[in-house]
């Protein structure tokens, strides 16, 4: 495929010898960096050069009412549709349309179900900014994950702003869970997700534990949505250069302020980074050097490491947020989807 299936999916030296952590990011010292250029770089694949050398999306005006902002979700994911069904019949695989716990999901079978991976299941929870992709357009990362790990995918289609803000989609996350564990053995199923989907897959662990649900056999966490504050040293330097995000003000910034619904942003269902992460199941995360959440991510790794977790951390050179997914077929997408397969295959029960 020449186009970028998922392309609208998402679109220091010197330690100040001071008690850094009593200050706010805002009040520490700040360093003014020279305009300048930043050239592709040469060490990725020419198809990948392609994709890094799009412009981030244009700051427009976000919607005031809640009637634009659902003329922004239907135009956007009319676009998304397309590109889901075009990758869906490429690779061969399977949409179907269902119901689990009331909670609108999709069945997506891979054209061929590994002998081994029969009674395996993977939970996917997409990405959207915590409120684009519904229906169709849900289902994209879901496609390149079941056949990457010739599984079977269930996709969760949940609740979206501004009917539903905060925590309608968390909800539906566990729901379709809690279903999930009466039909399987949890140690046969995993949950994998990127951006936002990733961030409510962490909130869905959090509640997990917290009403002491069994657990997944494995996340995949692709550079999640773990912390909806502009924090972390990537949200700044990687403003502008994350070509999918842009920067943290304007369409991102508005997005998570729709989807918290006047709740504080730091409370750890909405920034999961803030939880305890203790007891979690082994995690794989991905990012890239130029992701807008690359800080997120890397934070929520060295947060799961020092709760005894296992994780793998994959940084990939030059992509932007979610780069693995919207540059597929570039030869880094299909090398950390089979990261991805390799890592959930070593932890399912056999």
């Amino acid at each position: 495929m020449s186009s970028c299936p998922m392309r609208w999916f998402v679109r220091g030296l010197f330690v100040f010898a001071v008690p850094l952590l009593a200050f706010s990011q805002e009040s520490l010292p700040s360093r003014t960096i020279p305009a300048r250029d930043v050239p592709v770089p040469n060490t990725v694949s020419t198809e990948l050069q392609k994709f890094i050398a799009k412009p981030p999306p244009p700051n427009t005006p976000m919607p005031m009412t809640a009637a634009g902002w659902k003329k922004l979700q239907r135009e956007h994911d009319a676009e998304i549709e397309k590109v889901s069904l075009a990758l869906a019949k490429e690779l061969g695989v399977k949409l179907e349309p269902v119901e689990v716990a009331g909670v609108k999901c999709h069945r997506v079978t891979p054209k061929a179900v590994l002998p081994d991976c029969e009674k395996f299941l993977i939970v996917n929870v997409h990405g959207g900014a915590y409120v684009f992709n519904a229906g169709l357009a849900s289902v994209g990362e879901a496609v390149l994950l079941a056949d990457a790990c010739k599984t079977r995918v269930l996709s969760v289609d949940y609740r979206l702003p501004p009917d539903h803000p905060f925590p309608a989609a968390s909800d539906d996350v566990l729901a379709v869970w809690k279903a999930v564990c009466k039909d399987h053995d949890p140690k046969a199923v995993v949950m994998g997700g990127t951006s936002a989907g990733g961030g409510l897959i962490m909130t869905t662990m959090l509640r997990c534990k917290a009403d002491k649900l069994p657990i997944p056999a494995a996340l995949f966490l692709g550079t999640p949505g773990a912390d909806m504050t502009k924090t972390g040293d990537s949200i700044f330097i990687n403003a502008e250069i994350d070509h999918a995000l842009g920067r943290y003000e304007g369409r991102m910034e508005e997005c998570v302020k729709l989807y918290a619904n006047g709740k504080d942003l730091k409370d750890p269902l909405l920034s999961p980074i803030y939880g305890e992460f203790a007891g979690w199941p082994p995690a794989i995360l991905v990012s890239g050097t130029r992701d807008l959440l690359l800080s997120a991510t890397v934070r929520t790794h060295r947060k799961l490491r020092a709760a005894g977790v296992v994780a793998e951390l994959h940084v990939y050179e030059g992509m932007s947020h979610a780069d693995y997914l919207g540059a597929f077929p570039a030869p880094e997408s299909p090398d950390a989807l089979t990261e991805i397969a390799a890592f959930f295959a070593r932890h399912l029960k056999r």
